[in-house]
């Protein structure tokens, strides 16, 4: 049950903010997320709302107005393992479009399956 917010920082094509939720959800299902449990959006900030260290913690090169914020809110029960094999699987799909994945970031975040209803009020697995 996730919910996956693309944040860019710069207007891109639709096609392009596609091709990187297809990226997203590939590597979810890929770690057990079913194919038809798809809640994506995107935000595009302007400059002055996107202040972005170019350079923490590490990054070989410094981020540029490429940088990606991956955001995947989805119910607790992941192994460390698991989030590791979708990064990976992501960040090769992602390279595999031209981005650089030292300017995309992901963060997980993990909430309990009684917060979630998709409809009608019903809580599902509650």
């Amino acid at each position: 049950m996730p919910l996956v917010t693309l944040t860019l920082r710069q207007p891109r094509p639709p096609a392009f903010k596609t091709s990187v939720l297809d990226a997203v959800h590939a590597a979810l299902v890929a770690a057990g997320v079913p194919e038809t449990d798809r809640f994506q959006r995107v935000f595009t900030l302007e400059e002055a709302d996107a202040h972005i260290d170019p350079h923490y913690p590490d990054l070989t090169a410094p981020r540029t107005q490429d940088f990606l914020l991956i955001e995947i809110l989805w119910s607790v029960g992941r192994s460390v393992r698991v989030k590791r094999a979708l990064l990976e699987r992501l960040m090769a799909a992602l390279s595999r479009l031209g981005l650089n994945p030292e300017h995309v970031m992901v963060v997980f975040q993990e909430t309990a399956w009684e917060n979630w209803s998709f409809g009608g009020g019903r809580q599902p697995h509650v």
